[in-house]
């Protein structure tokens, strides 16, 4: 009977790891997509087409799109705000973000203050005019800086024309972090683009944490069937930590004893089971390359494809027309182009120059293997 009873539960745990592992493989395939309907989301929620014009500049929208790739080319929750700092700059003179953890609202980062790390442990009145009514209802908010309070003015003072931005980066439909932008002296203050950006900032967010607990699962899964784990309690919960952690500032209270639920803070899913990723290292292709060389090859890697992925994304007739006909380049050679153009200035002069990874990408992804697809025009 015992012997019976033992077959049975190793059936059942053969069960569950199959099943385990055909979700997890099944989850990681919808990424891709729901990364490129993310973009095509966020784009429509500019109120109208005068405001794409107005947010690419002359017109062209281009520039948005990218500027959300560059979001969308993170793969860390500090690469990702960064990049959002970085691309806010182009739309307003000044921008940061304030992490909202234990009830404050804390300087992380900031972009055209002159002294950015002026920002960093200044605490923002979440009970002060925009930054209230941002922090309450989860809404951009528009206010005069005299709105944030004296202590503000006095830090940082105030923009030409006094009018100031305030916007929340929400995760899991909580504020996580408020993003504070103005027009400096120059009063440029583009609203609309900064709120896609930060919609955008937050859906890659969740998409990027979704990725990494399936990634945990499945590796959790793999290393259970390698070897048995220890005797230990299972963890049900994923284990979280704070990206923000070496910016801790000084006048945020302690933990509670017994943490809120889904704290309000941006959160990043901890890297689990390291030794049941050591198999895969030997498939790594940069895997006799330094740590930072590689780094560099495997975001080229990513950015191609999102470029790529973009050109799928707004151009699939000529995209179906151009493989049936042979002559996609010929169709697409703008845009083939122009993200090309934008590839080689931000990789051109890296480590990651040598791996043509645009001119790769376009094969795999547009040409499905052929070269021939491309055309005749279409340099090898």
């Amino acid at each position: 009977m015992a012997d019976q009873n033992q077959r049975q539960n190793q059936r059942q745990d053969e069960v569950r790891h199959l099943v385990e592992q055909a979700v997890a493989q099944a989850f990681q395939s919808q990424i891709p997509p729901l990364q490129i309907q993310i973009v095509q989301q966020v784009l429509h929620a500019l109120p109208t087409p005068a405001n794409v014009a107005a947010a690419g500049g002359g017109g062209d929208s281009s520039a948005l799109v990218h500027a959300v790739s560059n979001i969308h080319a993170g793969t860390t929750q500090k690469e990702i705000l960064r990049a959002l700092l970085d691309s806010g700059s182009g739309y307003c003179s000044r921008i940061a973000l304030f992490v909202v953890k234990a009830g404050a609202a804390s300087g992380w980062q900031a972009r055209g203050f002159g002294d950015d790390d002026a920002v960093k442990d200044f605490s923002l009145d979440l009970n002060a005019g925009p930054v209230a009514h941002t922090y309450q209802n989860r809404v951009a908010t528009p206010g005069n800086v005299a709105e944030m309070g004296r202590r503000f003015v006095e830090q940082f003072s105030s923009p030409s024309n006094e009018q100031v931005l305030v916007l929340p980066l929400t995760l899991k439909e909580k504020v996580a972090a408020l993003v504070y932008a103005d027009g400096g002296d120059g009063g440029k203050l583009e609203s609309s683009s900064l709120e896609l950006l930060v919609i955008a900032t937050s859906a890659w967010l969740e998409v990027v944490s979704l990725r990494k607990q399936a990634a945990a699962r499945d590796d959790s899964t793999m290393a259970t069937r390698v070897e048995p784990p220890p005797p230990s309690p299972v963890q049900t919960v994923s284990s979280f930590s704070d990206p923000f952690a070496s910016h801790a500032p000084k006048h945020v209270p302690a933990a509670p004893a017994v943490p809120e639920p889904a704290a309000a803070e941006v959160v990043e899913v901890a890297s689990a089971h390291t030794s049941a990723a050591a198999p895969a290292a030997a498939a790594d292709p940069w895997a006799g390359m330094s740590p930072e060389d590689a780094d560099v090859h495997r975001k080229a890697q990513r950015f191609a494809r999102l470029l790529v992925d973009e050109i799928k994304l707004y151009n699939q007739a000529k995209v179906a027309e151009g493989r049936r006909h042979k002559d996609l380049y010929d169709r697409l050679k703008e845009d083939i182009d122009k993200s090309r153009g934008t590839f080689q200035k931000r990789y051109g002069s890296t480590a990651a120059a040598s791996g043509d990874y645009f001119h790769n990408e376009l094969l795999r992804s547009l040409a499905e293997d052929d070269v021939a697809i491309m055309g005749s025009n279409f340099r090898r």
